[in-house]
């Protein structure tokens, strides 16, 4: 458990504008999960990742001391006085972690689990992502850059789109997933979920067995682990972006991964937009 220490001020940048639903961005649902299976409340802005610490999202303002928060977008304090930038969902959990704010998720873990629990995050976070961001911003692209950039007058999106496609493309190439064909990037990106899916199958049916009917968690036990978070942040990303319309339909035709996605939104989003069915 974290320990009595004064809750923090926390300001979490989601680099969406909307509020009380989740993102496209599966980092940043994968920290609001965290912070909330955690207990730890926090406030949200838009933010920006010019503004951000590594140029990504989340990032998020930590001040110790309790204060207001959410006026250290320039900031970069390591002092301990007022707020400090924090970067990077994972490094920022463990930071948290570390500090004694949030609970360690995978304490009670044994090695053999903590490195399933390590698989499962990489296998979404170093190899499915890369497939996703493929589907939105090369075989979707117009749709993409209209939504994310669409409060933008149109001359400059297009500037602006172009750029981001290009940047994209060349991580892509780079990394490998742009190198394969259409439908052989769609084989392994089904692949990914249908691994996913028969881990949450088993999950749910030791939950049963057990007689535990609220949430089950991936890597099967009564509580959940690290690796959750990072599961349901990329479940309800991809629910939520009108963009990844063929990774929305995987999911939709894996009932067990609709049932965790909305069993975890009843406990602890009950607050935000429930995704439409």
């Amino acid at each position: 458990m974290a320990n009595s220490k004064p809750t923090p001020s926390l300001t979490l940048y989601r680099g969406f504008p909307s509020r009380g639903r989740y993102t496209p961005s599966p980092f940043v649902n994968k920290l609001e999960a965290r912070l909330r299976i955690g207990g730890l409340p926090y406030r949200v802005e838009t933010g920006s990742i010019f503004k951000a610490p590594r140029g990504k999202l989340p990032y998020l303002d930590f001040d110790r001391e309790g204060g207001s928060g959410g006026g250290g977008e320039n900031d970069n304090n390591t002092t301990g006085s007022g707020p400090e930038q924090l970067a990077d969902s994972t490094l920022i959990a463990r930071r948290l972690i570390e500090e004694g704010y949030l609970p360690d998720l995978n304490a009670a873990l044994t090695p053999a689990e903590r490195a399933r629990d390590l698989a499962l995050r990489a296998l979404l976070e170093d190899k499915l992502y890369f497939y996703q961001v493929r589907e939105r911003w090369i075989d979707n692209y117009y749709a993409m850059r209209d939504s994310v950039l669409g409060f933008m007058p149109f001359p400059v999106r297009f500037v602006v789109g172009l750029l981001a496609y290009r940047n994209v493309k060349n991580t892509l190439h780079g990394q490998g997933v742009l190198r394969f064909t259409a439908d052989e990037a769609q084989a392994l990106r089904l692949e990914v979920w249908e691994s996913v899916n028969a881990m949450l199958l088993e999950s749910r049916n030791k939950a049963r067995e057990a007689g535990r009917y609220g949430p089950f968690w991936a890597l099967g036990g009564a509580a959940p682990t690290e690796a959750d978070a990072a599961v349901f942040g990329f479940v309800v990303a991809s629910l939520s972006c009108k963009q990844a319309p063929t990774t929305k339909e995987i999911i939709r035709s894996f009932p067990v991964v609709m049932e965790y996605a909305r069993r975890i939104h009843d406990q602890y989003f009950s607050d935000y937009e429930h995704w439409t069915e």
